[in-house]
């Protein structure tokens, strides 16, 4: 039998364990610069015997920042300080990929350089509020993305993934989940297109397609993960029956082989058995569990095969050491409200940034 515990190969890559940290929003990424702080490569070293580490959201371009404080990987200043991040966790013997993150209608423009504004496939703006630093703001209208925008904000994700590969990374998570800008181009509530971009299955899931497309072409298919939400309603997405649209997108990516597929499970257990079958690579869950953290009960996932790695989010914030507590059954520290739910925010700690 298959466990937790056992090493797994991803992407030529022998890692330690199946136990996975998801990634989750940080914002400490302090200064005009958006680059990584000493405080990050400490953070993600002291986590270092995941099997693996995602990062938090990374910003492809300055128009992909949605939150205040979040890093980048578009200037060469933010490469050479992710690698003081992946250069500790290495020498901590650890994996660590870079998950980009483009958020597109979610962000406000004063979180973005002047003259820029939060794009998206349609202008439909998000119901809710973002945090700024100057303090909670409605989100806006975004502008819809024309033709040669969608063609830049792809060679971006290419870039950034290049980037994160000079930076040190072993890889890249392309974030095509939770609201953000790839799966505003799977929803139905939020791409209305009628173009080629939106129009029908196919137009629904192209821009997701070739975003991680040209990013294997750029850094290699073993480099590469994405992940996604099917049905996910967080940042004001409607999905009320995304398995069309999500099993004709893991029909045209199974033939790039991957490095792995992360799901962020929503509560339809016999979805996520679905895609499971459908994806012939290597599976990651990041299991359903709200209202409470991941616990110790996933580690059966692996087991009986619904998943070949499981993720953890809000445990690994409390638990830097939590592969060693998970094998020996405990203890652990619990989460407390404010760092479970973004307390990194600067005391703004109603936003929610569990797995972002």
């Amino acid at each position: 039998m298959t466990t937790a515990f056992d090493p797994i190969v991803l992407g030529g890559k022998r890692l330690t364990s199946r136990v996975v940290m998801a990634p989750m929003t940080r914002s400490r990424a302090f200064g005009p610069g958006a680059e990584p702080t000493e405080l990050m490569a400490t953070y993600y070293a002291q986590r270092a015997s995941a099997g693996l580490l995602v990062t938090e959201g990374i910003q492809p371009s300055p128009v992909g920042q949605g939150y205040p404080d979040t890093p980048g990987l578009h200037t060469p200043g933010q490469v050479r300080a992710w690698r003081t991040v992946t250069d500790a966790v290495h020498r901590e013997g650890g994996a660590i990929f870079a998950q980009l993150m483009h958020t597109g209608r979610i962000g406000h423009p004063g979180l973005l350089p002047e003259g820029l504004a939060p794009v998206a496939p349609s202008p439909v703006a998000a119901k809710g509020q973002v945090y700024t630093h100057q303090g909670p703001k409605e989100f806006v209208t975004p502008e819809e993305l024309t033709e040669a925008e969608i063609r830049q904000t792809i060679a971006d994700f290419a870039d950034a993934a290049r980037n994160a590969i000079e930076a040190g990374f072993d890889g890249v998570e392309l974030h095509g989940a939770n609201g953000y800008l790839i799966h505003q181009f799977l929803a139905p509530n939020t791409n209305l297109r009628t173009d080629a971009w939106g129009a029908g299955t196919e137009g629904r899931i192209r821009f997701a397609v070739e975003v991680v497309t040209a990013v294997v072409e750029a850094i290699g298919a073993h480099r590469v993960g994405l992940r996604i939400s099917p049905g996910n309603a967080y940042n004001d997405i409607t999905e009320d029956d995304p398995t069309e649209v999500y099993a004709a997108l893991l029909d045209r990516l199974a033939t790039l082989d991957l490095a792995y597929l992360h799901l962020m499970e929503g509560p339809d257990r016999s979805l996520t058995a679905r895609l499971r079958k459908a994806w012939p690579g290597t599976f990651v869950l990041n299991p359903f569990t709200y209202p409470d953290a991941t616990g110790p009960d996933a580690l059966k996932l692996v087991e009986d095969g619904s998943a070949d790695m499981v993720a953890y989010g809000a445990l690994f914030l409390a638990n830097p050491d939590l592969p060693a507590r998970l094998a020996a059954g405990g203890p652990f520290n619990t989460p407390d409200k404010a760092t479970f739910y973004g307390g990194d925010h600067r005391g703004y700690t109603d936003y929610p940034t569990l797995t972002a």
